[in-house]
């Protein structure tokens, strides 16, 4: 028997220490719900895309070596480039013979750009403004999770409220079950009576079990949420039965994180715009290249050794510079151009959109919580109503003035009454979420919440 008290009693204190407060149960949320983890990840691998556009600063260095066994007839003649024939150089000998000679080659070729119009800041701006975007939609995704969470705790201690409530409909059901039992079967009173009794006690625990049964619904929500199991699941709600705060700082809705998101879309298209602008210039190269070759057959046409040709042995090097000047691209880049100032007023325009819906979203979350703060005002004069009327109908039944009917529904009452009275406060709560997440920041609520 001690050990099974031990054992009870640790499981409680685990219990307790499982609990959590609201701003807990949303950090968790923040941190196991894959969707930001996912959103973190995108934002990762657009600043990798800077890095990568930062590259292009660099020289390019390509090295080569080959070796090769071939033959050596060679012709006059032009030929398109193409990736087919091999090249072939020396003097043309006038042979078409299937003899083979050994060939090799080692070289490097270092090319740098050192001027280029402003376009290779451009495209790191333009990858920057990807990686802003990516950022802002981070705290858009951060935001839906947390106002999810905090409704799901909400909804949690809702349920429990209810069936606080309901259990206490159970028990004055059953205290008047008993009662007129007790009289019906001393023939005090009616055998319907008893039946009604036995019904009305039915109604509420069936009340009970529905109420029960959307607290687990709760349960499991937030627990999809935080990634753990929902009987492992506690919540710390108490601070939420008091008085609910005043009204949240006000905050613009060109501050929501979806208005911030459609900001950053914007400017990224912007930085594709300037790319594409920086981009029909010439293009200069600075080269520079070393390499050596070998092979098996002079210029006269005789064959070496057998294993002639197989080492590089004929030194070169160059230093050049090249200009490239796309000339016909100008046709494509002006149709990009266009695509992106399309592109650029479609996202301008979700913006007006975005901030036209938030600002709508805002009023009407402000509405919801006048009338929730009205409600809360209202409820206690309800809940002390009921319990007077409940107080004087079951007097009148036991003097025998009324009825079993006025009993029931007087009782009903009184646990609509005690469900309204527990749940206005937390409506009032719930109402203030919908402001905070309206407005794009859920700091405030969550600093009251503690």
């Amino acid at each position: 028997m001690p050990l099974l008290f031990c054992f009870a009693q640790l499981v409680a204190t685990a219990q307790q220490q499982t609990a959590l407060t609201m701003p807990e149960a949303v950090q968790r949320a923040l941190d196991k719900y894959p969707a930001v983890r996912s959103s973190m990840e995108q934002v990762s691998a657009a600043a990798a895309g800077i890095n990568l556009a930062r590259t292009s600063y660099l020289p390019r260095a390509d090295f080569l070596g080959q070796v090769n066994r071939a033959t050596h007839n060679n012709v006059f003649g032009q030929l398109f480039p193409q990736s087919v024939i091999p090249s072939m150089t020396g003097p043309v000998l006038g042979t078409n013979s299937g003899q083979s000679v050994w060939g090799s080659a080692v070289g490097t070729l270092i090319s740098w750009e050192p001027i280029d119009f402003g376009q290779r800041r451009a495209s790191v701006n333009a990858a920057k403004a990807t990686r802003d975007r990516a950022n802002a939609e981070v705290n858009v995704t951060k935001l839906q999770v947390a106002g999810t969470a905090a409704d799901a705790f909400l909804t949690i201690a809702a349920a429990e409220q209810t069936v606080v409530a309901a259990k206490a409909g159970v028990e004055r059901a059953q205290v008047l079950e008993q009662v007129i039992g007790t009289l019906a079967k001393n023939e005090l009173r009616p055998g319907a009576d008893a039946s009604r009794a036995q019904a009305e006690l039915a109604l509420a625990r069936t009340q009970q079990i529905q109420a029960e049964q959307a607290r687990n619904v709760a349960y499991a929500a937030l627990a999809a949420l935080l990634g753990v199991a929902p009987d492992a699941l506690a919540i710390e709600s108490h601070s939420l039965l008091t008085q609910a705060p005043a009204n949240l700082p006000e905050m613009a809705a060109t501050q929501h994180p979806a208005a911030l998101a459609g900001q950053a879309a914007i400017s990224e298209v912007k930085s594709r715009e300037k790319v594409l602008a920086r981009s029909y210039y010439p293009r200069l190269y600075v080269e520079g290249a070393a390499f050596a070759r070998g092979t098996g057959v002079q210029a006269d046409g005789r064959i070496g050794g057998g294993a002639t040709g197989l080492g590089p042995n004929i030194q070169n090097w160059a230093l050049g510079a090249t200009v490239t000047f796309p000339a016909f691209d100008w046709f494509s880049i002006h149709a990009k151009k266009e695509m992106e100032a399309h592109n650029e007023q479609s996202a301008e325009a979700k913006y007006s959109q975005t901030l036209q819906d938030l600002n709508g979203n805002i009023l009407k979350a402000k509405a919801v919580l006048e009338g929730a703060r009205r409600v809360a005002q209202n409820t206690p004069i309800q809940l002390q109503a009921a319990r007077a009327t409940e107080q004087q109908a079951t007097a009148r039944y036991k003097t025998g003035l009324g009825n079993i009917a006025e009993v029931a529904e007087a009782e009903r009452l009184l646990t609509q009454a005690e469900i309204d009275n527990s749940l206005a406060q937390l409506g009032v709560w719930r109402a203030l979420l919908g402001v905070a997440a309206a407005q794009g920041d859920l700091t405030p609520f969550l600093t009251a919440a503690k």
